[in-house]
C-alpha cells in the first residue's frame, strides 16, 4: 500500500492551499482516509477524516470552517482543501489509512501512511 502526498507550499496567511494524497496498492473504496499534522517540537495531531463513502466527515475544532475533507474513489484520491490558513497550521501534513480505524482522531488506529507534505504559512 502506498499514500503519496502533495500539494503542500508557501502561502500567506489567509490564503489557500489543496493537498492530494493518492493511493495505491488498496481497495480504496473500503479505507477511511485522514489527515494529520505535525508541526516542529509538537506530536502529530487530526486533523480531519473521512469515511469510505464519502458522506462522513470529522475535523478537528481548530480546522472547522476553514478545511475540507473530500474524496474520489474512482481516482483512489483524497483531498485537503485548506482555506483561511493561519500561521499556526504550519507543519508536515499526512494522510493515512485504515479500513476500520477504532478511533478517527487517532494516529495509531490508522495502518498506512503517506510520506507528508510540508505546508508553511506565512504572517
Amino acid at each position: 500500500v502506498q499514500l503519496q502526498a502533495c500539494g503542500g507550499g508557501l502561502v500567506q496567511a489567509g490564503g489557500s492551499l489543496r493537498l492530494s494524497c493518492a493511493a495505491s496498492g488498496v481497495t480504496f473504496s473500503r479505507y477511511a482516509m485522514g489527515w494529520f499534522r505535525q508541526a516542529p517540537g509538537k506530536e502529530r495531531e487530526f486533523v480531519a477524516a473521512i469515511g469510505w463513502s464519502g458522506s462522513h466527515t470529522n475535523y478537528a475544532d481548530s480546522v472547522k470552517g476553514r478545511f475540507t475533507i473530500s474524496r474520489d474513489n474512482t481516482k483512489n484520491m483524497v483531498y485537503l482543501q485548506m482555506s483561511s490558513l493561519k500561521p499556526e497550521d504550519t507543519a508536515i501534513y499526512y494522510c493515512a489509512a485504515d479500513n476500520n480505524p477504532a478511533n478517527l482522531y487517532a494516529s495509531s488506529a490508522y495502518e498506512y501512511w503517506g510520506q507528508g507534505t510540508q505546508v508553511t504559512v506565512s504572517s
